[in-house]
């Protein structure tokens, strides 16, 4: 379509949209998803993004247990979260439809795969009758289209089969998308020339559906206008799209080139967190080693191996493989080795929801260990955010010789937002702190401003030393069954992570320092908990937030900002486990706002939250 024909259709500008793609695994959503947002991100515009992967990995096709949704939120101003309620559903087939409708805003659009609307599958998605003639879906404005049929159409002579045919059905859906947002088609057209060169048959294909999508989309004026949504006003520099998983990565090679410590990896496989070790082990040409281990325990102790070798290690996975890896941690702790251990949290228990998001991995992080094993808790907020808790994360491991935890969630990891490259110089550097010589040299003595111990790397001559899970005695080291050392060693460890508290700037507030209602957040409910209170502001209601990134210790100057506020509200992802700590801490009657759905909080549901709280004081 040329720029001519474009500007002399007629658009309508919106401040923002939202978007959500549904069908089968294999109707490639996801895949239509990120080139939606890869294109939009080249537009300019703010987003966010929530891919939604079935959590049961073979589900019969067709069925609503099966469906893959992928939603998008993008806007001319700042985005927090990707959207309460879709204003376009692009559903595949009648499962995608029956398992999503309920979300979509009122009068918003279905566009509907209507050559998948036969009783076979309405059947399998749990229709009696077909949506498409019994008047249930008046509540939106339905557009079927025969995606199928015309993208046949459209690759017709090019020799596929049926099955790769079908296949290219999503990128005519696509290209009507980018019509009725007046998306340029240039960035996916450049994708799949990269994707597919080495088949020129697909290339074509994939064109020929895109264009044909993008030219069936105004011909048949399905819509009768489109819509624009102009550039969002951003601070100057080189951006491009991440996902949390891809930051958490790119921060752990930021933070060995910047500390001179080879990078080491010990991983098993686990959803939602084998992306992580998926994206590390691309970069070998950063010395880069990437081991996955045939267990976790196996992954944690090499983990641990390399510490002691000098490597900066890390251990990834997700709450199931952290409860195996949780006595290997007690000995990381006894040591006093720096290893830094991502939880990428799912829904539990057991193997519970492995595709879906929670937060209930807190309390594990903090007490699931045998004995008085206290570690450093850091929780990344946005997907961006990963890189710097990652780096925060491993700079506290060097600095006070201590395993610390990082804690992420299904949906920062999947999810992606435009990401401000940072410049090497802006990331200050650390390492190891020097090694006394050796007359002054004991195992564990100790550093006064921190309370580490030395980090001394085998083969280094006359520090030969013993490390090991048996409790060691103060300073030399050596193995020790005292009782009143072992309460010193117990209460040295303990005060070494409190230490921490020490770098943990101001917390910031978003509002005012005195009210009526204080949200306290933690980890991915950031978006959500901080457009809720922007709106609130708006409407005059007395509220204002914080965002916990340091959860052990807690920031020093909490218990003064909760004392300002008559009601203190916790919104989390599981039955309250922040909430336990605070109440526990600070003697507050805070309440806890809390959703265990394997899905993030919606703006709504916050806002109701709070008006809920105000409701009952009054």
């Amino acid at each position: 379509m040329s720029d001519a024909a474009t500007k002399s259709l007629p658009i309508e500008d919106i401040e923002s949209a939202v978007i959500r793609f549904a069908g089968d695994s294999g109707d490639g959503i996801q895949l239509t998803g990120m080139q939606f947002t890869s294109t939009t991100a080249f537009a300019g515009n703010d987003l966010s993004t929530l891919p939604d992967y079935p959590a049961e990995i073979r589900a019969p096709v067709g069925t609503t247990a099966g469906v893959s949704g992928f939603q998008i939120q993008f806007s001319s101003r700042q985005v927090l979260t990707p959207g309460d309620a879709p204003d376009v559903l692009v559903a595949m087939n009648p499962a995608a439809l029956k398992a999503n409708v309920k979300d979509v805003k009122k009068g918003g659009i279905l566009l509907l795969n209507k050559d998948t609307f036969g009783q076979a599958n309405l059947t399998k998605a749990g229709y009696e009758k077909n949506p498409l003639d019994d008047g249930s879906l008046s509540d939106w404005r339905v557009i079927t289209v025969e995606l199928g049929r015309l993208t046949r159409n459209a690759l017709e002579g090019l020799g596929l089969t049926p099955t790769e045919t079908e296949r290219c059905k999503n990128f005519f859906a696509l290209g009507m998308m980018y019509w009725l947002y007046d998306r340029p088609l240039d960035a996916t057209l450049r994708w799949i020339e990269d994707k597919f060169k080495k088949n020129p048959k697909f290339v074509e294909a994939n064109r020929r559906a895109l264009h044909a999508g993008n030219a069936y989309a105004e011909t048949a004026e399905l819509f009768g206008h489109h819509y624009r949504v102009r550039k969002a006003p951003i601070k100057p520099g080189t951006y491009r799209n991440i996902t949390g998983n891809e930051a958490t990565a790119l921060g752990f090679v930021a933070a060995s080139a910047n500390s001179g410590l080879p990078l080491w990896l010990g991983s098993y496989p686990i959803t939602p967190a084998s992306d992580v070790l998926h994206e590390l082990s691309k970069h070998k040409n950063f010395g880069v080693k990437t081991f996955q281990a045939e267990d976790e325990i196996a992954a944690i102790g090499s983990a641990i191996g390399a510490s002691f070798a000098g490597n900066l290690a890390i251990t990834t996975s997700s709450g199931p493989g952290i409860a195996l890896k949780s006595e290997a941690i007690g000995l990381a702790v006894m040591t006093e080795l720096p290893v830094v251990v991502l939880n990428v949290q799912r829904g539990g228990p057991s193997t519970g929801l492995p595709t879906k998001t929670e937060q209930a991995d807190l309390l594990q992080a903090l007490y699931g260990r045998n004995g008085e094993c206290p570690v450093p808790v850091l929780a990344a907020a946005t997907p961006g955010d990963c890189f710097y808790m990652v780096y925060e994360a491993c700079r506290l491991a060097v600095k006070y010789m201590t395993p610390v935890f990082l804690l992420t969630d299904g949906y920062l990891a999947n999810g992606s937002e435009p990401w401000l490259v940072p410049s090497a110089g802006a990331l200050a550097k650390f390492g190891p702190a020097a090694v006394a010589p050796i007359a002054d040299w004991k195992p564990y003595k100790r550093d006064p401003e921190t309370l580490a111990r030395a980090w001394v790397a085998p083969g280094m001559k006359g520090y030969e030393h013993r490390i090991g899970g048996i409790e060691k005695q103060d300073v030399t080291g050596n193995v020790s069954y005292d009782p009143d050392n072992h309460e010193r060693m117990v209460r040295l460890r303990a005060a070494k992570v409190n230490k921490i508290a020490q770098e943990i700037a101001p917390t910031e507030i978003l509002g005012e320092r005195k009210g009526e209602v204080l949200l306290v957040g933690w980890g991915g409910t950031y978006g959500a908990i901080t457009a809720a209170v922007q709106n609130l502001q708006k409407a005059g209601r007395s509220v204002s937030a914080v965002h916990l990134r340091h959860l052990n210790p807690l920031p020093p100057d909490l218990g003064d900002i909760l004392s300002g506020f008559k009601q203190v509200l916790v919104p989390e992802l599981n039955m309250g486990q922040l909430l336990k700590v605070l109440r526990a801490k600070y003697l507050i009657p805070a309440v806890g706002l809390n959703k265990i759905k394997g899905q993030p909080f919606k703006v709504s549901e916050i806002e109701a939250g709070v008006e809920n709280l105000l409701k009952e004081a009054r």
